[in-house]
């Protein structure tokens, strides 16, 4: 989720073990190479360098370092800026590597100084035939299927509960909105990363005030959720919810037919925690509602989905890596047990010291899933 330098500021005393992988930048341009290895990428507040711009088509490896003084990000997007693979959150001087699949195709390389913006954009060839790592991996081919067979069921359900939402909303059912909207979300935040990757489809839905760029209307949920618990109404949001359910209907089309590949799952169960630490854990994702913890554990909920279809492939590869997931899952979500309230979560107005014991459990769990990529990505 794209999110500005000021909120991804604050919650670095939180969550620093998030950063992970971190180097000292250098202010030497990115190096050439030979054609073989790690794309270098050099991210400064105005360039984007990459040692090449040619890689062959399958599994590349991104290793991105930050040599400007703002926090930045780093993608590669294919045709209408769908997101193939991306890394957020590289503060000054940290390193960060993004490992994706590629097929033959043009794309664009793109850093984001600051995480606002189009990006300091620049061309991307991939060339070759190498066959993707679903053509010649069952367990692979089984997990992408099996986490297809998940976001359509979490689609639909997302379609569904946002209606009911929607309805509340303009019928001027205070309560009954509020009681959905929590609800409704669990569903957007199990599937984030699948939303993510359709341009702006995601800031239009789930963009707070303070991400949204200047001459840009907010809209989406936290436009509708502010209007709830602030002024304790409905009045002048009938035009937001209806375009919030049309733009969540387009998401759940596309979601339905978007081919996944087994890097984009692991990347996406990271993403989801990078999307606990930053926003949930901080109180800063559900400010007016308070109620941040729903999408906390829907967050890892979908994480873990992501991670339980890849298990096979990873058993195979990393039985002691699948032992620590488990373990590690497990005292996330006995974390959040103690904040329970029936089906749902007491209002989220935690303490400082609830908020780092919440971050640490958090980036317990970050830790394994984010070496994922990695073990996939080897032959």
């Amino acid at each position: 989720m794209r999110r500005t330098l000021a909120r991804r500021a604050s919650i670095v005393g939180v969550v620093i073990g998030l950063a992970a992988l971190t180097a000292c930048a250098d202010d030497e341009p990115a190096a050439k190479d030979d054609g073989t290895g790690p794309v270098s990428v050099k991210a400064s507040d105005s360039g984007c360098e990459l040692s090449r711009r040619d890689v062959k088509s399958g599994t590349s490896t991104f290793s991105v370092t930050n040599g400007g003084s703002k926090v930045t990000e780093f993608y590669v997007y294919a045709d209408g800026d769908r997101v193939m693979g991306e890394v957020e959150n590289i503060g000054p001087g940290l390193k960060r590597d993004l490992i994706v699949e590629l097929p033959t195709g043009k794309y664009q390389a793109v850093c984001k100084p600051g995480m606002v913006g189009d990006g300091i954009r620049g061309d991307l060839t991939v060339t070759g035939d190498a066959p993707a790592q679903i053509d010649t991996d069952t367990a692979l081919k089984q997990a992408t299927e099996s986490y297809q067979r998940y976001v359509n069921s979490q689609a639909v359900a997302l379609e569904q509960k946002t209606t009911e939402f929607v309805t509340a909303v303009k019928a001027g059912d205070v309560a009954k909105a509020k009681e959905l909207f929590p609800v409704s979300r669990t569903y957007w935040e199990r599937i984030e990363p699948v939303a993510e990757s359709f341009g702006d489809l995601d800031p239009k839905i789930d963009a707070r005030v303070n991400d949204v760029e200047p001459g840009t209307e907010w809209t989406g949920y936290h436009r509708i959720e502010q209007a709830l618990w602030v002024s304790n109404s409905t009045k002048g949001m009938e035009k937001y919810a209806d375009l919030l359910l049309t733009d969540v209907k387009t998401v759940v089309a596309k979601a339905k037919v978007v081919k996944l590949t087994p890097l984009q799952l692991a990347n996406g169960a990271k993403e989801l925690l990078d999307e606990v630490a930053t926003g949930k854990v901080t109180g800063e994702e559900d400010r007016y509602s308070h109620t941040d913890l729903w999408d906390f554990e829907a967050n890892v909920e979908g994480s873990q989905a992501a991670i339980q279809a890849l298990r096979p492939a990873l058993q195979k590869r990393d039985a002691a890596l699948v032992t620590q997931l488990d373990t590690q899952f497990k005292a996330v979500f006995a974390a959040l047990d103690k904040y329970r309230d029936g089906d749902g979560f007491k209002p989220y107005t935690a303490t400082e010291a609830e908020k780092k014991a919440l971050g640490a459990v958090v980036d317990g769990l970050a830790e394994p899933v984010s070496k994922v990529a990695g073990v996939l990505a080897k032959k």
